[in-house]
């Protein structure tokens, strides 16, 4: 097999180093971007010069007063420049354009998107907008992997795992994951699951997780101080896990749809200038009425300093905790509708923290004998959150306990994640990445089956019913004796070699009824056909017909040279199709 200018495309090793350099660039891009948003973020509302900034604790209170609200806006003017001008698929959480370029584009996403995205999310987020550092990175990452992908003469499969392995690599470094950016690139991103897919994408997360660490520490995301709870396996206390599970698949709902909503809103406004600066100053405002009421601005950002808080027991009134999920999802749906740029995925863990803590609280104040544990309420309403919204079951549970390192929490997340997206699939098909596609017209599958037609062989899905005739048979003679038959499949052969094949149906009856005499099955045959062993696999066959552009296989026994009398069937793409349409029957419903 050759590409691009007839060199090789690289074999599995090839493609593992590959991935392997991804990863580094990916961990590096995690560093650079956490150090880039430090630095506006100390900037703009401290009005200091400086790199180091701890997500996990509180923005101290801004020199500039009430004029903090406006500084979300200067950040939206300038997001609004440098997407506007340079790219416009930067715009948004990252993740749906990562699926679109990988289902639609075969992997291909302008090299350009990897810097205007990092500048333009550093400056939302350091800003102030109620977005995620995770989905900027992941495009990063996806972007790297697709400009190497066309840069080197690799084939569309290739690019696409790349591109993969650039996405799970960026979300590994991001959050100190690296089994869950594994997972997020699984159930997401990949159309294809194997051992030469999910190698590059492992090696890139792998790679990534340590080159983050190697800078930022070995730390979890969040420091989880107390004791597991002794009594986590009670039934009652997996009863009100599962009552946390449906109550985040409900906000899971409202976030979903809450957004999508926000972002068909503010299209009403037509300068791209004023929409986003309208929506920032709506934050600003927002971020600065908590600041004055409770004395943090809790809502801007990230919001890691909030979950921290919950996570150590330091916040546990259940009204405030209702109250900051309902900001929360506010501000990050006029933040992303609006224009901007940034991740959904930590305004997800903030919901999931909030409204898991506020459920703990109110059980333990009316079961105290529970021994409910709000730490780990808030874990497992993380988990929920993120599954619920994004529909990746795998990927929320074992990011949300890599990113807690708590073990004991594991089943009762899984309880809890498998309600909140069985509730938002009831209220809501379209999760918050597919949601935006969908409005497109660009659908995303939403399971992976084991595709056993593919490993079938030629000799289960061929069509046996097949005449073997010689080049110098009349056409007319063949219609004499054919009469009656609405569709043949013939193959046709000079001496003893397979010449051509030829599929009679009634519309070619009638164009050849007052045809010439002379005309033979020879003279009508078309030699665009393919030869196939009666143990090839239907993945084999259809590869050959692609490359060969043919319009049948004519399938032979044996392993010497094909001969007319070895002739035990063909394979045309009706048949292909109709075997297809057969393998899924287990899964329709």
């Amino acid at each position: 097999m050759r590409y691009l200018s007839g060199r090789a495309a690289p074999g599995l090793s090839d493609l593992c180093a590959l991935a392997v350099l991804i990863g580094v660039i990916a961990g590096l891009g995690a560093v650079g971007f956490r150090l880039l948003i430090g630095l506006i973020q100390n900037l703009l509302f401290l009005g200091q010069i400086g790199f180091v900034f701890d997500a996990n604790q509180h923005t101290p209170g801004s020199p500039w007063g009430a004029l903090v609200i406006l500084v979300p806006v200067v950040g939206s003017l300038l997001v609004t420049f440098l997407v506007t001008t340079f790219a416009p698929e930067a715009r948004g959480h990252g993740v749906p354009e990562v699926m679109d370029a990988i289902y639609y584009q075969e992997g291909i996403i302008r090299p350009v998107v990897a810097g205007v995205k990092s500048i333009a999310s550093a400056l939302a987020i350091g800003s102030g907008a109620s977005v995620g550092r995770e989905g900027p990175i992941i495009q990063i990452g996806a972007s790297f992997g697709s400009t190497l992908g066309q840069l080197l003469p690799v084939a569309p499969w290739q690019r696409i795992t790349l591109v993969a392995a650039g996405a799970g690599a960026g979300i590994a470094a991001t959050f100190n994951t690296p089994i869950g950016g594994v997972m997020f690139a699984i159930e997401l991103l990949m159309p294809e699951v194997s051992v030469r897919t999910f190698l590059p994408v492992a090696l890139a997360t792998g790679t990534a997780t340590f080159t983050g660490r190697f800078f930022l520490g070995t730390q979890p995301a969040f420091i989880v101080q107390l004791p597991a709870n002794p009594e986590q396996a009670s039934f009652l206390l997996l009863l009100l896990y599962a009552a946390l599970g449906c109550l985040t698949g409900i906000a899971a709902t409202a976030f979903v749809r809450g957004l999508h909503w926000s972002e068909t809103a503010f299209t009403g406004i037509r300068s791209s200038y004023l929409r986003h600066a309208v929506g920032m100053l709506g934050l600003g405002g927002l971020i600065y009425a908590l600041y004055r009421a409770f004395g943090h601005y809790y809502v801007e950002g990230v919001g890691y300093a909030t979950i921290q808080d919950v996570l150590d027991d330091r916040l546990a009134l259940p009204g405030l905790l209702l109250l900051l999920w309902a900001c929360k999802l506010a501000a990050t749906a006029v933040s992303l509708g609006s224009g901007s740029s940034g991740g959904i995925f930590s305004p997800s863990l903030f919901m999931g923290a909030t409204l898991g803590g506020a459920l703990g609280s109110c059980a333990a104040l009316l079961a105290p004998d529970a021994h409910v544990s709000l730490p780990d309420f808030a874990i497992v309403g993380m988990a929920a959150m993120v599954g619920g919204a994004t529909g990746a079951a795998m990927t929320a549970v074992t990011m949300i306990f890599e990113m807690t390192r708590d073990y004991d929490i594991v089943m009762p997340m899984i309880v809890a994640v498998a309600l909140s997206i069985g509730i938002r699939r009831l209220l809501s098909r379209e999760n918050i990445y597919t949601i935006k596609l969908v409005s497109r017209r660009h659908f995303i599958p939403k399971a992976m089956h084991a595709n056993m037609f593919l490993v079938r062989h030629a000799s289960e899905i061929m069509d046996r019913d097949v005449l073997v005739l010689g080049a110098e048979v009349p056409f007319s003679l063949f219609l004499k004796d054919q009469q009656g038959a609405a569709l043949k499949h013939i193959v046709v052969y000079r001496g003893d070699e397979i010449s051509g094949v030829l599929r009679v149906n009634t519309g070619l009856r009638r164009g050849l009824a007052d045809a010439h005499i002379g005309i033979t099955l020879g003279d009508v045959a078309q030699s665009n056909y393919i030869i196939a062993r009666a143990e090839d696999t239907a993945f084999d066959v259809i590869t050959h017909l692609w490359r060969e552009d043919g319009v049948m296989a004519v399938v032979v026994k044996g392993d010497g040279s094909p001969r007319a009398d070895t002739v035990v069937g063909v394979i045309s793409k009706e048949h292909i199709a109709d075997s297809v349409a057969d393998s899924i029957k287990p899964y329709a419903g």
